[in-house]
């Protein structure tokens, strides 16, 4: 059988995304044309992202390939799962306009959250939950009702599925990228200065807190670590391609047990590396590790300068702000750019907020302005506000977001004034 697996040329106008509109190595399509080449079958990759290729040009490239699955991922790279536009837009064209016979089928967070309208949305044919690295080449082989996480319609109707894709981390070889134009891929992830050759990867998926804001309890969830061998094969493969940085997109860097002997390993070869994580994990010797391993970007969730406002968003973290804030100077002193995050809570002082910034920013750490939450559909937050995520979940915290924030004000990295997911969704 034969699988294509694209990733869309994602465009963003209008939308209340606020990630980074840069390509970003599609890590779930990379492992999927790994695992589908494992089981006897081929696969085609195409990053029409990254090699800015429109319908067209994709459409021609899948005319010699004759593929049975056509795989279209809902958001931009597993780095942006957790924080995806909320509408569906672009997969929709692309399905659209790419359809040619093959099988439909839908990743990403869609698909876990709202496996039944991603199906009627995109007019496709399969929508899998959760992680699809090794339920992907499933497809051609297995009953679909035995895959976990598999949701299809046929001419019976939709059969929806409760469970998840959960990917056995130690299954997951080392990428060897001989499939992916590497060479095309210079933006390094959340590094504000300078040039290079830049890369993602991942040592570790899923996080052991459950944090009410964060989008991460319908798919990599489960905290896993890969095996440090196999991590570091994959980053002497980029190194030999000329990479000389690598962001990790770990929904929590830091938490595994073989953390500092990654960072004792990175600190031999000649790469730096950037990451997200929580400032909490960290002590100063652990620091020294992350400066060692020639780290230059490190981003971490505060959210609340209060223990309270810190307790309402479950952060479960036990440390006070002043050590907190110890660590975070402690960090830029040997990492370049140290960024505190910070989200819109009740409990924050806004003067109070105006002098922990300032005080922090006197050692030229970036403080973020207090961002507002987007309930998406599967955190904490939008089970709280409004129970489980059904067909009109989307919009639903679409709706509530807009009109929540209009006047407040969004992000400073969003649309000014974004479209109604209604409208973004009209024209497939």
């Amino acid at each position: 059988m034969r699988f294509a697996l694209v990733n869309p040329a994602w465009t963003f106008e209008g939308s209340t995304y606020f990630g980074c509109q840069e390509p970003h190595y599609p890590l779930e399509l990379l492992f999927a044309y790994d695992k589908v080449h494992e089981a006897g079958h081929n696969a085609l990759l195409i990053d029409a992202q990254l090699e800015r290729l429109n319908t067209e040009e994709v459409r021609k490239r899948l005319a010699d390939f004759h593929a049975d699955f056509l795989v279209i991922p809902t958001a931009p790279s597993y780095l942006f799962w957790r924080c995806p536009p909320p509408e569906l837009r672009v997969p929709q064209k692309w399905f659209a306009e790419l359809g040619n016979g093959a099988v439909k089928v839908a990743i990403g967070p869609h698909s876990s959250a709202t496996p039944a309208a991603t199906l009627r949305k995109l007019n496709c044919d399969v929508a899998l939950r959760g992680e699809p690295d090794e339920t992907i080449p499933q497809l051609a082989g297995t009953p679909w009702r035995e895959i976990p996480g598999c949701c299809w319609k046929d001419e019976q109707g939709e059969h929806m599925n409760a469970s998840f894709g959960v990917t056995d981390m130690k299954n997951l070889g080392p990428l060897r990228f001989d499939n992916y134009n590497v060479e095309a891929h210079t933006h390094r992830h959340h590094v504000f200065s300078g040039s290079g050759r830049g890369a993602e990867l991942e040592f570790a998926r899923g996080c052991p807190w459950a944090c009410s804001f964060c989008n991460k309890t319908l798919f990599r969830n489960k905290f896993r670590e890969r095996d440090v061998e196999t991590v570091l094969a994959e980053v002497d493969a980029l190194i030999a391609r000329g990479v000389e940085y690598i962001y990790w997109i770990d929904e929590i860097f830091g938490v595994g047990k073989n953390v500092r002997r990654l960072l004792q390993k990175l600190a031999e070869r000649p790469i730096s590396i950037g990451l997200q994580t929580r400032i909490d994990l960290w002590n100063e010797e652990t620091l020294d590790l992350l400066g060692n391993a020639r780290c230059i970007s490190m981003e971490c969730g505060i959210e609340s300068i209060t223990e309270e406002g810190r307790d309402e968003l479950n952060k479960g973290c036990k440390l006070s702000t002043d050590r907190l804030s110890e660590l975070l100077i402690y960090a830029r002193k040997r990492i370049p750019w140290v960024q505190a995050n910070l989200i819109l809570t009740e409990h924050d002082d806004r003067g109070e907020i105006r002098t922990w910034q300032d005080n922090l920013k006197k050692h030229k750490i970036w403080v973020s302005e207090p961002v507002p939450m987007f309930p998406y559909p599967g955190t904490p937050m939008y089970q709280q506000m409004f129970g489980a995520p059904d067909d009109h979940a989307w919009e639903r915290a679409h709706h509530y977001y807009t009109k929540t924030f209009r006047e407040k004000g969004y992000s400073d990295i969003q649309e000014a004034q974004p479209a109604p997911i209604e409208d973004l969704e009209c024209t497939y």
